[in-house]
This record gives C-alpha cells, sequence and structure tokens, in this order.
C-alpha cells in the first residue's frame, strides 16, 4: 500500500443499525465503521442485505447497479446493490427479493429459514461482486460473524480476475460463537464450493459444513468483542466445539472492547428522559427514578433500591439462574423491574413471579427503547446474571446514566465492571462468579449494603459516570490491527 493513500476497509456484515436490527451486532456495524472513517489514513464502506426492514424504513438510497451476477450453481445469480450515506461512510446494499424480501431477518417465531445456508453464501459472493464492480480494491475485509464468513472460503477457493483481492487482508469478529451457521454437506455444493472442503481442516463439524469456520481458518486475524471472551472461547466451556481451532490460532486472536455511542447514550440529551442530569448534578436522576416507579404503580417517595434489568429473556443472559433465585431475591428490601422479550418458559415463570410479588415486582415483556432508557436512569442497580456475554453494552449503557451494574464476572462483564473497594472508593460495581444463586444473593446484598451510605454511594456513581467506554478507544485499536495485519504477508487465492 502506498504511504500517502488511504487504507481501503470494507466492513461485511448482515446487519446494521439503524437499517436492520437484530441485536448487538447492528450496534457494532452502525456505529464502529463512522469512528473509523474519522481517522484521515482510512476509508470505510460495508456491505449489507438489502432486507425488508430497511425497506420500510425508507431510507434515502439511490441505485448503484441495476444487475449483476454471481458465478454459482443457485438458481438465483442476479441481484442489484443500492448506496446509503451513512454517517461518515457509504454502505451497499445487495437486493435480492427472494433471499432478502422477508418479514425477519434469519427466521420467523417458530425457527430459522430452511434456506438460510443458500441465502447467506449468495451475500457472501454477491458482497465480493460489488467490491469489484466498484473497483473498490480492499486492503482489509472485515467481516461479522457466520452470515458474512463464507466470504472467506470464496476468497481462498475461487479464483478472481486480475488478483482483484491478491494484496486483501481478511479480519474476521465473532459477535457470538454460539451461533455458528450449520447446513447440511450438500450445501458446499449449491453454494459453488469445492466438495473437498468437506473435512475437518476445513468446513466440516460433525457431519455438517460450519460456515464460521470459514472465518476462523481462512482469516488472517481473529477479533472477539472483549479481551476475556477471547480468552473464554479457547476453554471447552466456552468454546462451543471449537476451542481447538481457537486455540490454534490464538496467536492471531485479538480481544477488542465493544464501545457505545456517547451521544446517543448521554443522561444530558436523552430525549427519552423526563429530566436531564450529569455527573456534575444528578437533581434529574431522581426524578428518573420517581417517574419509573410512578411507571410500575409503586410509591414513588418510597426509599426502597430499585435494581432493573433490561436484556433478551433467554437462558445466556443468566433467566434460569435468576428465576431459582426470585424468592429470595424479592424478600430483600428493594424492587425488582424487568424489561425484554423472549423464551416463552422464562415469560411464564416471571409472570407468576409478578402475581406472587405485586408490591415489588415491575414486569414489562415487550421491546420498548424508552422505558428501556428510563430503567436504565431511574434505576439504582443494574443486574446482569449472564452465564456468558460476549461483550455486553447494557453495563456499559448503566454505567453512563449513574447506575451501579451488580454482573456475573464473565467476557465483557468482567473487563467493565470492577468490584467497589470501600477502603480505597475505587470499583464502580459488583461481581459474582459461580453460577450459583448464593452468589447472585451475596452479590445483592453486598451491594445494597453501600446503597445511600456515604461517602461510599456518591463515590460509586461518580465512578461509573467517569467510566469512558465509548467508540473512541475501540476505533483506534481496529486501526492499530488493521496497520499490523497489512506488515503480514497475503497468502490467497485471487
Amino acid at each position: 500500500m502506498n504511504a500517502d493513500a488511504r487504507m481501503k476497509i470494507v466492513f461485511l456484515t448482515p446487519e446494521m443499525a439503524p437499517l436492520a436490527k437484530t441485536g448487538g451486532l447492528a450496534d457494532v456495524a452502525g456505529a464502529l465503521p463512522g469512528y473509523l472513517s474519522r481517522n484521515p489514513r482510512l476509508e470505510v464502506i460495508a456491505v449489507m442485505p438489502f432486507h425488508r426492514e430497511v425497506r420500510k424504513k425508507n431510507p434515502p438510497l439511490k441505485q448503484r447497479f441495476p444487475q449483476l451476477e454471481v458465478k454459482w450453481p443457485g438458481q438465483e445469480k442476479s441481484f442489484s446493490v443500492y448506496e446509503f450515506q451513512a454517517d461518515g461512510f457509504r454502505v451497499y446494499l445487495v437486493d435480492n427479493r427472494h433471499y432478502f424480501d422477508r418479514d425477519y431477518l434469519y427466521g420467523t417465531p417458530e425457527g430459522d429459514y430452511p434456506d438460510n445456508g443458500q441465502r447467506f453464501a449468495f451475500f457472501s459472493l454477491a458482497a465480493l461482486e460489488t467490491l469489484r464492480a466498484l473497483s473498490f480494491k480492499p486492503d482489509i475485509i472485515h467481516a461479522h460473524d457466520w452470515q458474512s464468513a463464507l466470504s472467506f472460503a470464496y476468497l481462498r477457493h475461487l479464483r478472481f480476475p486480475d488478483g482483484f483481492f491478491a494484496e486483501t487482508r481478511l479480519l474476521f469478529t465473532i459477535h457470538n460463537l454460539a451461533y455458528q451457521g450449520l447446513f447440511p454437506p450438500e450445501i458446499l455444493t449449491q453454494a459453488g464450493l469445492p466438495e473437498r472442503l468437506f473435512n475437518p481442516e476445513d468446513l466440516e463439524f460433525y457431519g455438517r459444513v460450519n460456515y464460521l469456520k470459514a472465518g476462523l481458518f481462512y482469516s488472517d486475524a481473529i477479533s472477539t468483542v472483549s479481551p476475556t471472551y477471547s480468552q473464554e472461547i479457547q476453554t471447552p466451556e466456552f468454546g462451543c466445539g471449537l476451542e481447538g481451532v481457537l486455540r490454534k490460532r490464538s496467536d492471531r486472536l485479538f480481544g477488542i472492547l465493544n464501545g457505545i455511542d456517547y451521544q446517543e447514550w448521554n443522561p444530558e440529551t436523552d430525549p427519552a428522559l423526563p429530566a436531564h442530569y450529569s455527573k456534575n448534578d444528578l437533581a434529574g436522576k431522581s426524578v428518573c427514578r420517581m417517574e419509573l416507579l410512578r411507571y410500575f404503580n409503586f410509591p414513588v417517595e418510597s426509599t426502597r433500591p430499585v435494581v432493573g434489568l433490561v436484556s433478551r429473556l433467554a437462558g445466556q443472559k443468566g433467566f434460569d439462574l435468576l428465576v431459582k433465585s426470585l424468592d429470595d431475591l424479592l424478600k430483600k428490601e428493594l424492587y425488582l423491574i424487568i424489561l425484554g422479550t423472549g423464551e416463552a418458559e422464562i415469560q411464564n415463570l416471571l409472570l407468576q413471579a409478578q402475581n406472587k410479588y405485586p408490591d415489588r415486582f415491575g414486569l414489562k415483556i415487550a421491546f420498548d427503547d424508552r422505558l428501556a432508557r428510563l430503567i436504565y436512569a431511574g434505576s439504582d442497580f443494574f443486574l446482569i446474571p449472564s452465564r456468558y456475554e460476549p461483550c455486553g453494552l447494557t453495563q456499559m449503557y448503566s454505567l453512563r446514566y449513574g447506575t451501579v451494574p451488580v454482573v456475573r464476572s464473565t467476557g465483557g462483564l468482567k473487563d467493565t465492571v470492577s468490584e467497589f473497594n470501600p477502603a480505597t472508593l475505587r470499583g464502580n460495581g459488583f461481581l459474582f462468579q459461580p453460577y450459583q444463586t448464593e452468589a447472585l444473593l451475596e452479590a445483592v446484598g453486598r451491594a445494597l449494603t453501600f446503597y445511600r451510605k456515604e461517602p461510599f454511594w456518591s463515590r460509586l456513581v461518580a465512578n461509573g459516570l467517569n467510566c469512558d467506554f465509548s467508540w473512541e478507544k475501540s476505533a483506534e485499536d481496529y486501526f492499530q490491527l488493521y496497520s499490523r495485519m497489512l506488515t503480514w504477508p497475503a497468502a490467497r487465492s485471487s
């Protein structure tokens, strides 16, 4: 690369906020390229599918290519490309109605779409053809999760004209190793890839094709969304069957903590809040607290601490542990408020508990961004009992809003929450390690001992408000990794 030229970076992602979102990946893919593009040495673009959700939002788009084609055995070969101008970077949307004009991104509430293997093979190959059509020769392709990973198999095992990708380095980011993209062996032929890749040293995984392995095996570097998670996934407990692969590539495995957008998540300006506040003037936080109590019909003048929780209601998020702990937890002098949707069994158990403890347990089964922000601002403590958490953003939101996190010590939670020490007045929250009722209850009890007790409480809240988990640091860490990768030899067919 010419020393004076800007480094060309391409994000390949199945979702991106605000265009289409199912989870944290969309937030990362929507924010990180914008922060990277502030670096004058980088030129960043992104490629994603043109989902129906994008169409419904009707963003300002211009058609860039009315018809391009992928060279593969599938009947669907044609696609068009639209361009969206995001904040500081361009997004190119791969439009094929057959594959992407659907109610959901990956599947209905009943299960995944049965042709997801074809859908995201098509996207991965179409994204590469889009780059060629744009004459955008990337220095780095940064692909996210299994839905984008097969692009690396195409780059490694297909030959592209003119050596277009010969100098391109490949970075693959794992947002959650539990989701791997597993399909029957015949998907290789359907995707136009050699059948010989169905072996354990390539894409075979216990009798199926594993798309995620393409990202792990064929990349120049792998990143995860927190330093601790990068270590955890090399163990049998968290490796989801791929810990051996990850240990083998540990010298190219990096943990870079996600960030949050400090402009969007700002208690001084958040339009969802009934009152604003800052670390220098916390009066508005008390107003938010009263409004939160009022919303759930609790006495607004109560001095009981409020423990909030905003989450997908799933086992990964620790709800099996929480449900077992509810009776003992709700015997404590506190209000518990939970917002989220998820697994039917967990929802039903929480509803039963709410009926049993209507005077101290507030529950809303919904996705409600406005109420979520009120919970971040109006709660005194924020509980995150996750079984595992690759990064986690809600603890960062709670700290940003001056709410003290009580979390299980795993993944990104361990990297962002430090135990409060009353002797030194350092630390921003409370942690527990064993995935057991006793440990969770003990951590909550430990947190409650400092509630409204000075000088501890003021310092606890201030320590959280003084944390900085903004995207600037993450963007700089990725820039350093990109620069390092360019010093490595490229080793791909092209």
